[in-house]
């Protein structure tokens, strides 16, 4: 699905240059939006194979899904697909394990754990009938950032003759710094003024990290146990259920904690499920924290928290992840005092600070140690990254890696290997 601007939104709409009904099988890497929405509409234009996929990407994306309708109906959007379409979608879901070859036509197809979020997927593709020296392609998906708190470690791939590479932060390295100390700090700030702490939090991975950090932050002391922490976000609250169900998918330390409230409980903590019940937390006296969705602000319950409290002086937002252009999370990001949310002029007196240590992304180094070791690599694409982003990355990789053959694709370019 596109995001963004309304120019990108349009993209959306535009009719598909081939013939659904002819594709043998479809794979999904993981329930982020910009990925599986829109599946859909692949059945709308007659397609009717599997939709290939790891257990925990098919129960997320099923929730991803299911919300996408029901958003797009409530903002009387144009429709791009109906509930009921989407329930026709998710019959199509074939689930299958990592590191488990299945076949496809004419070719065998392996998922390995990429370690962006929950479930995520790196493909390896191997064609079974090839007449040339590509016989081997790898789509990295998005790739994690590797060492996670939650998921296990990307995994390494040992060869490919072609791989299909994201570059998301393919100009830049992430900060060291710990966001552990940030989200502490910034709990500390409003438990010694008696304020509210915003967090817009993507429903997915994001959420279920700022819970297992506060757990942590509670245990060891660091935060006061009675400090309420309501998790505000219907959507957010489904999918930290789902994660629970795939403790196989966490590191071991994860695993452990299992038992007892499991990694994403600790005292304090308040699941907020009625809209009612969200606009009663201004009445809840003391310091508190709040993390609702949507991540960028653009919806969901944290645009009704901010209307509310960010004309207080003692409110903190703490912005934890990607803010797009024109959207509210970028514009208080920037500095603005004042900004319009739902037909309504908000002053802005509280305080807005940012962490840019959560990324679920790979930074450019961990993209070249992922790449490097890949024996026989003969082609790169390079995807999912701006112009700008590419061809840094496109540099680095013919220089230190040796490989000359680096495709920028845009839009509608095919390519014959």
């Amino acid at each position: 699905m596109f995001q963004g601007p309304a120019e990108i939104e349009q993209l959306n709409y535009q009719p598909y240059a081939y013939d659904c009904s002819t594709l043998s099988g479809a794979i999904l890497t993981h329930a982020h939006l910009d990925h599986c929405g829109r599946l859909p509409i692949l059945l709308k234009n007659g397609y009717t194979a599997p939709i290939w996929m790891t257990p925990a990407t098919a129960d997320l994306t099923e929730l991803s899904l299911i919300d996408s309708a029901k958003i797009a109906k409530e903002d009387e959007k144009p429709e791009l697909y109906d509930e009921e379409r989407v329930l026709q979608t998710i019959q199509r879901f074939q689930r299958v394990y990592y590191r488990t070859p299945f076949p496809i036509g004419d070719f065998m197809v392996t998922l390995r754990d990429a370690g962006h979020i929950m479930g995520s997927a790196m493909i390896e593709i191997k064609d079974t009938k090839a007449d040339s020296d590509i016989q081997r392609i790898v789509f990295s998906g998005d790739l994690g950032n590797s060492p996670d708190d939650l998921l296990l470690e990307t995994e390494t791939i040992e060869s490919a003759d072609a791989v299909v590479m994201e570059s998301t932060y393919g100009d830049r390295l992430h900060p060291t710094t710990d966001p552990k100390e940030t989200v502490q700090n910034e709990i500390n700030a409003v438990e010694g003024s008696g304020g509210t702490l915003l967090i817009p939090a993507f429903s997915l991975q994001r959420t279920q990290e700022l819970l297992h950090m506060i757990m942590h932050l509670k245990k060891d002391g660091k935060v006061r146990s009675e400090t309420p922490v309501y998790a505000d976000s219907p959507m957010g609250n489904t999918a930290t259920h789902i994660y629970s169900r795939y403790p196989e998918d966490c590191n071991t330390h994860v695993r452990y904690e299992s038992g007892g409230e499991g990694p994403y409980g600790f005292p304090g903590l308040i699941v907020i499920g009625k809209r009612k019940e969200s606009i009663a937390l201004d009445t809840q006296p003391g310091a508190k924290v709040i993390i609702a969705g949507s991540g960028m602000m653009t919806g969901g319950r944290i645009r009704e928290h901010a209307m509310r409290y960010l004309p207080i002086a003692s409110t903190r937002l703490l912005i934890v992840g990607y803010q797009g252009e024109e959207t509210l999370g970028r514009e208080l990001l920037e500095g603005k005092r004042t900004v319009h949310i739902d037909g309504r002029t908000v002053k802005v007196a509280g305080v807005v600070h940012d962490t840019q240590a959560m990324s679920s992304h790979a930074d450019q180094q961990q993209l070249m140690d992922w790449l490097q070791p890949i024996q026989g690599v003969k082609k790169v694409f390079l995807t999912h990254g701006e112009d700008g982003q590419r061809n840094i990355l496109a540099k680095r990789v013919s220089t230190e890696l040796g490989i000359s053959d680096i495709v920028l694709p845009h839009l509608h370019d095919t390519a014959q290997v």
